[in-house]
C-alpha cells in the first residue's frame, strides 16, 4: 500500500485561446459601429414662407444690380457702380430712416457687386437686408 501523498498539480485555465476570441471580438465591434461625427457643425436653417410679410408703412429701398454690374436705387440708375455714388444714392433716398433694403441682383452678375452692395448697405446702418428670389416654376 502506497501511502506517500500524490502531487496534484492545479488545473489551469488556458487563456490564450480565450484571448483570440476576444480580440476577434473586438475588431468586430469596432468595425461594425457606427461613431458620431462630433466634427459636423449643426446648424438649423431658417424657414420662409411664400407670401410676403407686409413690413409697415414704409416700402423697402431697393437696389438692383444689373448683369453689368451697375446699380440702380428704386428704379433710378446710378451715373457709375462705384461704392461712393451708391452710398450716396442711399442716403438721398433713405433719409434718416434704415428700414429694410431689398437687393434684386441679376443671376450673371458678378458675387462682388452684389457683395459691394450689402457693404454699403451695411455700413450706413441697414440692420435688415433682404434679397429678392424667384420660385424655380416662376423662372423663365
Amino acid at each position: 500500500m502506497n501511502l506517500r501523498p500524490r502531487h496534484r498539480e492545479d488545473p489551469e485555465i488556458n487563456l490564450i485561446s480565450l484571448i483570440d476570441v476576444l480580440l476577434v471580438l473586438l475588431i468586430f465591434f469596432m468595425v461594425s459601429t457606427t461613431f458620431n461625427q462630433e466634427g459636423r457643425v449643426k446648424v438649423q436653417l431658417p424657414q420662409s414662407s411664400d407670401s410676403p410679410i407686409p413690413r409697415g408703412a414704409h416700402e423697402p429701398l431697393v437696389i438692383t444690380v444689373t448683369v453689368e454690374g451697375n446699380y440702380r436705387v428704386n428704379e433710378r440708375t446710378l451715373i457709375n457702380s462705384s461704392p461712393d455714388t451708391l452710398r450716396a444714392a442711399l442716403l438721398k433716398e433713405a433719409g434718416t430712416d434704415r428700414g429694410p433694403i431689398t437687393i434684386r441682383a441679376d443671376a450673371r452678375t458678378t458675387h462682388q457687386a452684389v457683395v459691394t452692395a450689402m457693404d454699403v448697405a451695411g455700413r450706413l446702418g441697414f440692420a435688415q437686408l433682404n434679397i429678392a428670389t424667384v420660385h424655380e416654376d416662376a423662372a423663365p
